[in-house]
């Protein structure tokens, strides 16, 4: 399908599941080789479901774990400006590496809550991974370690990512079509 109609907008395929696959490929050869020990992947729900799922099977890091936190900061096409914690994490991380799984990082607000909630839990490092990045919406200063690929500043659903909780399922990335 390169056009899908959600509700009542047009998406056109923007990123192809083939593409995907290579991002992730990329993405886990570079945690892979980065040196971290230990790891515990913090999946940032719903948005990162797939994206998370993917690079767990391709990272070869031994004691690696994963756990999951679900933060919101959108309402339809926009993001809302700040972000509630919906669901925690129920472990201790006290001293753990972590690495970040985000789906898509746009002004940054979402990752900003999550690093100053891991902060306060002591962990021993931060690193964070994205599968897109939209350097002309990011206003933070947060440093991002992998990053699959900078797009514009489009909407974008499919492969995790929704618009008003559907789309997720979609295998290819679409762009809301003008």
């Amino acid at each position: 399908m390169n056009e899908v109609n959600l509700k009542d907008k047009t998406f056109e395929v923007f990123i192809s599941d083939t593409e995907i696959a290579e991002i992730v490929h990329s993405i886990s050869n570079q945690i892979n080789n980065s040196g971290v020990k230990d790891p515990l992947f913090i999946s940032v729900l719903n948005g990162s479901f797939m994206f998370s799922s993917d690079i767990m099977k391709n990272i070869t890091i031994p004691n690696t774990e994963i756990s999951f936190i679900k933060l919101s900061s959108y309402l339809g096409t926009e993001s809302t400006g700040s972000v509630d914690e919906l669901i925690g994490l129920g472990k201790d991380i006290k001293n753990r590496n972590i690495i970040i799984l985000e789906d898509i990082i746009d002004t940054g607000i979402t990752l900003e809550k999550i690093i100053s909630l891991l902060k306060k839990e002591e962990v021993a490092d931060i690193k964070v991974a994205t599968l897109l990045f939209k350097p002309d919406a990011y206003t933070k200063d947060i440093h991002i370690d992998f990053i699959g690929k900078s797009i514009p500043n489009d909407f974008v659903v499919g492969y995790g990512l929704d618009f008003d909780e559907i789309g997720r399922n979609l295998p290819h990335i679409y762009k809301l079509k003008n």
